[in-house]
């Protein structure tokens, strides 16, 4: 997957209620993001160790660095993302 840059856009209505509230809108919006990106990686690796450690057929090490963990877990058959997940539901 490449980098991607998400834009945000605001009227100007928007923009007076946010500063009424914020210092600046992108430094929220740029902290909102690391925050969301720091608890969406500690549920992906709290639940797929827990799964790799209860899965007999893996027989492999757990890799301690963050890049090569999802990459052996997005590598798995069983991995699907939450668009795969919701759509397997209906």
């Amino acid at each position: 997957m490449a980098t991607i840059t998400l834009t945000v856009t605001a009227t100007d209505l928007e923009q007076k209620i946010l500063l009424s509230d914020l210092l600046d809108i992108d430094d929220w919006l740029q902290a909102a993001m690391i925050g969301k990106k720091n608890h969406c990686w500690k549920r992906f690796h709290a639940d797929w160790s827990a799964r790799l450690l209860n899965d007999e057929s893996f027989t492999d090490s757990i890799p301690s660095n963050q890049a090569d963990f999802v990459a052996l877990v997005t590598a798995r058959d069983d991995y699907k993302t939450r668009s795969e997940r919701d759509a397997a539901e209906r």
